[in-house]
């Protein structure tokens, strides 16, 4: 399993170089960063525009803007100057990184566990009140669009602020407070001010985000119990006269628990995707903001280091699906 996992990553390298070139030429053909600072009204001085075309490296050849950032990146782990930063771009991926992560993490956390519990009761109650309850929320949720789905959510939570509760019950823009209800500033106030401040700003992005990956993962978990349940070795379990609860959660879901897990990490990057629309339309300052801040600057380093940060996130998961499968299948750790 060790040298599966180290062979796993070694391959992973390569497809991270080949998509972070190809996202580097895609961006050098989009554009000029510095245009706007060339033909701005009156014009910038020669000098600055020289300045800047050498901090960012723009006065080489495009091989060489490449090599610089890559050595930067083995060697020192900078991803590059920005077009609006003179800093290191780490810090700013980092931080809008963690925004990301936990949105992404506790998404996934409510869809995945909302997935098993109605694909199981809706396979093993078959066409019963439950399943096709349980079919009509899940298509209902997997054909609307995230983006229309996020709209309409943060509407209804101004709605609700406005017309029902009179406060701020449901926060709909950024991921934290600039200014809490008490007065204080979000920087100055507790730790756990802080942790109810993020928690209360999170609701509704996770809950968009949730229900998208539970509509499709949820249909997954009831045709893969199904396939378990009609298996010869579910039926010889019950044959054995062993409880329908043990024969349930010990033969028949650790099963169905496997595609499910393939199935989850490779939707990953479509979760990701679609925190690039909920995060643009509840204004938060994670990596979809930094996707869209790199499109529209046509920032090269910036757009490079979310491609390498949401390729190596993908990759993990990929690595922890892998895992799993051990745990889940003991014929795999034996193997």
């Amino acid at each position: 399993m060790l040298a599966y996992t180290i062979r796993r990553v070694l391959i992973s390298i390569p497809v991270l170089i080949g998509s972070s070139i190809l996202v580097f030429l895609m961006v050098k053909f989009s554009g000029d960063p510095l245009e706007p600072l060339k033909l701005r009204n009156p014009p910038a001085p020669k000098h600055t525009i020289e300045l800047e075309e050498h901090r960012m490296g723009l006065d080489r050849s495009w091989p060489e803007q490449y090599w610089m950032w890559i050595k930067g990146l083995i060697l020192h782990g900078t991803f590059g100057p920005g077009v609006h930063s003179t800093d290191n771009l780490g810090s700013e991926i980092g931080s809008a990184l963690w925004v990301t992560v936990r949105l992404v993490f506790f998404s996934v956390l409510i869809a995945v566990i909302l997935a098993v519990i109605t694909g199981v009761v809706s396979a093993v109650k078959q066409y019963s009140g439950i399943d096709y309850t349980a079919t009509f929320f899940g298509f209902l949720f997997l054909s609307m669009p995230v983006f229309w789905f996020a709209v309409l959510l943060k509407s209804a939570g101004i709605w609700y602020n406005q017309n029902i509760s009179g406060d701020t019950t449901f926060a709909t823009i950024g991921d934290h407070s600039v200014l809490l209800p008490s007065g204080v500033s979000y920087q100055d106030a507790s730790f756990w001010t802080k942790v109810g401040d993020v928690a209360g700003h999170m609701i509704l992005p996770t809950i968009v985000l949730g229900l998208a990956g539970y509509a499709a993962w949820s249909r997954f978990t009831r045709a893969s119990m199904l396939e378990v349940l009609n298996s010869d070795y579910v039926r010889l379990a019950r044959a054995k006269g062993l409880r329908s609860r043990r024969v349930l959660v010990r033969h028949a879901l650790r099963n169905a628990l496997i595609p499910l897990t393939t199935v989850t990490a490779l939707d990953i990057a479509a979760l990701l995707g679609g925190a690039i629309v909920t995060e643009t339309v509840f204004q938060w300052h994670g990596m979809g903001f930094l996707f869209v801040q790199s499109l529209r600057d046509i920032d090269a380093y910036l757009m490079m280091g979310w491609l390498l940060v949401t390729a190596a996130i993908v990759i993990i998961f990929n690595l922890i699906a892998d895992l799993l499968y051990g745990v889940l299948d003991p014929r795999i750790r034996h193997a």
